[in-house]
């Protein structure tokens, strides 16, 4: 069965109420995957209801909007160093001439936005969306066959950290130096839905000296959801 979550809270209610049945699977549930605003839900028929799911859906959801009601804005925040140039960003000039701008404005305009993670798509690669671009920025003719991990990809209004070494048809514009995905950690994704994202940029230097460390959250932002 597949449950919808209307609202403009619709997103942060349906990570909210995932993450809740992930944490205690009701019996009879098979299978979970959350959807930008939807919920899918598999399940044992000979096991439980669809009745009985709906009801826990619901009771779920009053639950989560209460909680959040009293807690404020959710999620935390990632301050990510990022290369721009050429060859962390062969993109980079290309883009901005499709926008009509310099590079450095185009820099400028994805490092004065605070973007906020909509979903993990393939390989957890966290997916955000907030850009505030001239227009949406088109994808490439030609798809990149090997892109390297921490590769900052931009499409539409939306942008994307590449977590492994792969092909894309996003705008590769930068690399951070920090990793996004450690499947040998129990917290494999170091960005979850629901997440906000400033890009910072580094020099080359001060990437190297990076290079490889587990990306964690702003302290502060940090604190709070350890707290929550």
């Amino acid at each position: 069965m597949v449950a919808g979550v209307p609202g403009p809270d619709g997103r942060a209610r349906v990570r909210s109420i995932g993450r809740l049945l992930e944490d205690r699977t009701p019996h009879g549930v098979t299978e979970l995957v959350a959807g930008l605003d939807s919920l899918l839900v598999r399940y044992d028929p000979l096991r439980t209801t669809a009745e009985s799911i709906t009801d826990l859906l619901g009771l779920l959801d009053e639950g989560v909007v209460e909680e959040a009601e009293q807690r404020g804005a959710p999620g935390r925040v990632f301050t990510i160093p990022v290369v721009f140039d050429a060859g962390a960003g062969p993109d980079l000039e290309p883009v901005a001439a499709e926008l009509g701008q310099t590079v450095d404005r185009l820099v400028d305009d994805i490092g004065g936005t605070t973007f906020e993670v909509v979903l993990l798509a393939a390989g957890m690669a966290p997916m955000m969306e907030g850009g505030h671009f001239a227009r949406p920025v088109r994808r490439a003719t030609q798809p990149r066959t090997n892109v390297p991990p921490g590769s900052i990809m931009i499409a539409g209004q939306n942008a994307i950290i590449q977590p492994f070494p792969g092909p894309t048809g996003w705008r590769v514009v930068g690399r951070t130096p920090h990793v996004v995905v450690d499947i040998a950690r129990a917290d494999a994704a170091a960005i979850l839905p629901g997440d906000r994202v400033r890009f910072v940029p580094v020099s080359r230097d001060e990437a190297v000296r990076l290079e490889g460390t587990f990306l964690e959250p702003d302290a502060a932002t940090d604190a709070e959801g350890a707290a929550r």
